[in-house]
């Protein structure tokens, strides 16, 4: 098997530098960072193509391209504190702990939040903590974040979650509407959280984010 700091390096220079990805922090956490070791086993052979890994129940990792525009367009600061919201098997909390000052994940299915910790501890990343709970309802105990990562689709974000948002600080999801998709980034300014659009991208809707549907004769 060729070897993983091949496949990062081929991963970087085939993905996310031609999706005009060119912060030096993004690039240099994912080089360093082994995606192997973030995705289920029978997966580990394909973690580096251009598509989301199947995590069960639903969820998807998002595909490493889609990840890096998201940070780019975060613009991720080395002193943030940063929520990440359905983080899986705990990459994108090993990515952006490489870039900022420190991460909380949120993971609602217990199985992958156990991984997630362990396989954050063996790689001795020590920035970051995994937390077991429903995903809109974040980490309000662990204070006000300058930046939330939904690592999914969304059709409504819950004031349970932008709450936890720092004056001037963002968010980013990918808003789902129908098979379409577009990654939103929200900034909060004065209280009020304002969103542009970002780029187009498309992923399952995670738990507690869809609309409620009302009754329809």
């Amino acid at each position: 098997m060729v070897a993983s700091q091949t496949l990062r390096t081929v991963m970087v220079d085939t993905q996310v530098r031609p999706s005009d990805v060119t912060k030096f922090p993004i690039i240099s956490a994912m080089l360093d960072i082994p995606r192997e070791a973030f995705v289920p086993g029978p997966a580990q052979p394909v973690a580096y193509m251009d598509a989301p890994v199947n995590l069960g129940s639903g969820r998807e990792m998002m595909e490493a391209r889609v990840l890096a525009k998201m940070l780019d367009a975060l613009d991720i600061q080395r002193t943030d504190q940063v929520l990440v919201i359905g983080g899986g098997l705990g990459y994108s909390a090993a990515v952006l702990a490489h870039m900022a000052d420190s991460v909380v994940m949120v993971e609602e299915e217990a199985d992958l939040a156990s991984e997630a910790e362990a396989t954050l501890t063996q790689h001795e990343i020590d920035n970051a903590v995994v937390l077991q709970g429903a995903l809109v309802d974040g980490a309000a105990k662990a204070g006000l974040f300058d930046v939330i990562v939904i690592e999914g689709a969304v059709e409504t974000v819950p004031e349970t979650l932008t709450s936890q948002l720092a004056e001037g600080g963002r968010i980013s999801a990918v808003f789902a509407d129908g098979a379409n998709g577009e990654v939103r980034v929200g900034t909060l300014i004065e209280g009020h959280l304002g969103w542009r659009y970002a780029f187009n991208a498309t992923a399952p809707v995670l738990p507690g984010f869809s609309k409620s549907r009302g009754f329809v004769l």
